[in-house]
């Protein structure tokens, strides 16, 4: 899905709203920091498959369990992939067990910068300031983090 808006540039910041004269750029609203690397090369990917499934095993134990009853008489069309056949509260468990385990194998260091980018949507200028990182020294710790990440999930 894209949601596309206008954005001003303010020295190479990009702000909200637009003046008559000053230069634009188009900006899709609903691309994710990840994404938007993979886009332009910075991220490859594997990389990009080994961010994709920790945000999805993040967003997967960040999710509530199921506190109602199921009232359908016939089973849904079976699950694939790692929490096939489980209920969502287990798959819930076992989504935080996989993302605890990638966030080890990625290390103390290489943690913060991929929970922020991949899994907290964070831009990468916001999160290298929140680690009081110098500018574009976030992008090479990401690809480390996500190498290992990749490695962690056995990706090719």
């Amino acid at each position: 899905m894209r949601e596309l808006a206008e954005r001003e540039i303010d020295h190479g910041r990009v702000v909200r709203g637009s003046a008559r004269g000053r230069r634009t750029v188009t900006v899709n609203l609903t691309e994710s920091p990840l994404g938007w690397l993979r886009a332009r090369g910075h991220v490859d990917a594997r990389q990009f498959e080994a961010g994709e499934r920790l945000r999805g095993d993040y967003e997967t134990a960040a999710l509530g369990a199921r506190v109602t009853m199921c009232w359908e008489v016939t089973p849904r069309a079976p699950r694939r992939g790692p929490s096939a056949g489980l209920d969502p509260t287990l798959a819930q468990i076992a989504a935080k067990r996989r993302f605890d385990a990638a966030i080890a194998a990625a290390g103390p260091g290489l943690a913060d910068i991929l929970w922020r980018v991949v899994c907290a949507g964070e831009g990468m200028v916001a999160a290298e300031k929140a680690l009081g990182w110098p500018s574009r020294a976030g992008k090479l710790v990401l690809c480390l983090a996500l190498d290992r990440v990749a490695s962690h999930y056995g990706l090719g």
